[in-house]
């Protein structure tokens, strides 16, 4: 593996530099209206240059998203802060808040209810989100010459570590058109038996900004395959060791597991092109040394088409008899396969804020049509072949949005869609944001309200799904989802208080179905999963408070989140969960060496969280038979952060807390945390 990343750092830089002797006369800026070349006579340099064959060379980038169904730009900070990159890499998130099986890149679900999406429609890549970008978090770039980033995450040995590899590439063929490329691979060896994780991205990308046509372009292809062990076989190894034999010499790898040989693998591409055509006017520069007129857009005329196709596979050699409470298909049938294809166009028209008489506002309508197939095994019956069963959803969709972007005081956005044909008819959603900023005691003081009620079609494999040992058809009611949310945030004070609740009718989820052995024994119980709805109300009432304290080189940050489910039969969650971070934060070397030393601690409070079924690859109820509390159990790490010009490197040890309180140190019931180890990264920017 180190081989590997030597090999494609070395690559990487020479095409950098290559690249950068080739273009580094095609010097531009910045406009308000997009970048515009500067020609080799003018009087330009960039605060921040490098020197290539006594040419000038600046750095200098921008980089954005977008809103993935009109292509509306959100300028984005480029990563390259120091704060927190200890923590990049960790598949339980930044702050702490994820549930997941230990293993780097492992399935995962937020503790926090109000950070849980909606479920996709393919709900088998929902839990791998750690890793998948969606196309409203994707990176774009605009750069002054070509970059790239590095970085390398790692930790253990050849037996049981982990390592992740990234890489980041883009490059200007002239002001206006980029390209760029993104690879990104995990390989997590696992501390436990028979939980390997393999992921690999592969992204390219493009963006053309002009005055009167742009466009996004990204494809992006994903291979996933993770070995699934059912969790450990006794959790009497993590909670009382002392009463297994030889406890005091059996590692991670000695505790037996209850699956092997078992996978999950998921395999999918997606394309991804945005474009629009701008009608307006242009207007001269008040600056009579500028050399450009101001493009003002009136009215855009937008298209979106996406692609997505997806297979998962569950593959089982060896199942311990009587593992499951079903098995339709016996032995000869070790692979459960589904796919999914999904083809989607936009079709909108924009009136521009402030520039329309129509619309002071932005006002956006628009068209949507998207056409879903999915194809799974069918038949239980034993003298029928069995054969793959095709599914065809169709789904036209009409809606808008009202906007206010301009200006510094007020802030809105309300959309609205709903189904008129396909399985989604009725469906609909309304959602609204507004943000209120004004300066109050010297200090920048901002109020902010979102709303929405939404009316979701299950997704389809909620309603349908067969499989060697789940099988259901399900005629389910539409959810009813309002939520109501508020937040304060002080800019001088460093703080944010954010409190909502939601109502949830028809609340569906995974269910458990399992059944003891026999029916006088309670100790063992055969796997199962069903969907459920919960037809009456669900209310979820949060709140956040995040405060960073400073006072001198001395820094605690902290993020407390309080929550209530009104039924934690059916969603369960934890009263509290926290993260703490204490640290000094200094600088070495005649100040050009930024430090952060300190520790963190990420805790909550103890709740039945779901379990995790291999069949289906989610997470679902605990058998409420054989519950199981986890929680109560702080996780602490100690690290060194370090940022020198454009290099970040840190160190760390992950879980010096191991020990405190055994009895759950669980991320997940039957998946232990795992034991204190040693870990690093570093992350190199180049701009040349």
């Amino acid at each position: 593996m180190k081989k590997i990343v030597f090999i494609l750092t070395l690559l990487s830089g020479l095409l950098c530099a290559n690249l950068s002797a080739q273009n580094y006369n095609q010097l531009y800026e910045q406009t308000p209206d997009g970048p515009r070349y500067i020609t080799d006579n003018e009087d330009y340099l960039d605060e921040d240059t490098t020197t290539v064959d006594s040419k000038t060379v600046p750095r200098g980038l921008k980089m954005w998203t977008i809103d993935p169904r009109f292509g509306n730009t959100t300028p984005v900070e480029v990563d390259t802060l120091m704060h927190h990159f200890q923590n990049l890499q960790f598949t339980d998130g930044l702050n702490g808040e994820y549930n997941y099986l230990g293993n780097i890149g492992s399935p995962r679900m937020s503790r926090i209810f109000f950070h849980r999406p909606t479920a996709s429609q393919f709900i088998f890549t929902d839990p791998y989100d750690y890793f998948i970008i969606p196309v409203d978090k994707f990176h774009f770039l605009n750069t002054k010459s070509p970059f790239a980033n590095l970085t390398y995450f790692s930790a253990g040995n050849q037996q049981n570590g982990e390592d992740r590899f990234k890489a980041y590439f883009g490059v200007n063929a002239n002001r206006r058109l980029n390209f760029g490329f993104q690879f990104d691979y995990v390989y997590g060896r696992g501390m436990y038996n028979n939980q390997a994780v393999s992921l690999f991205n592969g992204t390219l990308f493009s963006s053309y900004q002009g005055d009167k046509y742009d466009y996004h372009f990204l494809f992006s292809k994903n291979h996933m395959k993770m070995a699934e062990n059912g969790g450990i076989a006794d959790d009497t190894y993590i909670t009382n060791p002392e009463d297994m034999p030889n406890s005091s010499s059996y590692q991670p790898s000695d505790i037996p597991t209850n699956l092997e040989r078992t996978w999950n693998r998921n395999d999918n591409y997606h394309i991804h092109f945005t474009h629009r055509y701008n009608l307006g006017f242009y207007e001269e520069p008040e600056d009579t040394a500028q050399h450009y007129d101001n493009f003002i857009p009136v009215t855009s005329f937008i298209h979106t088409f996406q692609y997505s196709n997806y297979e998962r596979q569950y593959i089982a050699y060896e199942t311990p008899a009587n593992y499951y409470v079903n098995d339709h298909f016996g032995n000869d049938y070790q692979r459960d396969i589904t796919g999914h294809t999904s083809m989607k166009n936009t079709f909108a028209i924009a009136l521009r804020e402030g520039f329309n008489k129509w619309a002071k506002a932005g006002l956006t309508a628009f068209v949507n049509y998207e056409m879903r197939k999915y194809n799974m095994v069918d038949t239980l019956s034993a003298a029928t072949e069995r054969y793959d069963r095709k599914y065809t959803e169709n789904i036209l969709s009409v809606g808008g949005e009202l906007l206010k972007e301009q200006g510094k005081t007020l802030h809105y956005r309300v959309y609205g869609e709903t189904a008129l044909t396909g399985e989604d008819i009725g469906t609909f959603n309304v959602t609204g944001h507004a943000d209120l900023n004004f300066r109050l005691f010297k200090d920048t003081i901002q109020l902010a309200a979102m709303a929405y009620t939404k009316r979701i079609n299950p997704s389809f494999y909620y309603r349908h799904y067969h499989s060697r040992h789940l099988w259901w058809d399900n005629d389910l009611n539409k959810e009813l989802r309002t939520r109501i949310q508020g937040e304060f945030r002080s800019k001088k004070a460093d703080i944010l208080l954010s409190v909502g609740v939601e109502n949830i009718t028809n609340y569906t989820y995974f269910d458990n179905a399992a059944q003891a052995y026999t029916s006088d024994d309670t100790n063992g119980y055969r796997h199962n999963v069903r969907v459920s709805q919960y037809g009456d109300n669900i209310q979820v009432l949060s709140a956040t408070l995040k405060k960073d304290l400073a006072l001198g080189i001395f820094h605690w940050d902290n993020e407390i989140t309080y929550q209530k489910s009104s039924n934690q039969e059916v969603l369960p969650l934890p009263d509290l969960s926290l993260y703490s971070n204490l640290y000094l934060k200094f600088q070495l070397a005649k100040k050009v060496l930024n430090v952060e030393l300190g520790a963190d601690v990420r805790y909550f409070t103890k709740y039945y969280a779901p379990d995790y079924s291999p069949a289906i690859g989610q997470f679902y109820l605990q058998n409420p038979n054989d519950l199981i509390e986890i929680g109560g159990y702080p996780i602490v790490n100690v690290y060194v952060n370090l940022h020198l010009k454009h290099t970040r490197l840190y160190a760390m040890m992950y879980h010096v807390s191991e020990g405190m309180g055994n009895a759950n140190s669980f991320l997940a019931p039957h998946y232990p945390i795992n034991p204190m180890w040693f870990k690093f990264g570093l992350s190199w920017n180049f701009f040349n």
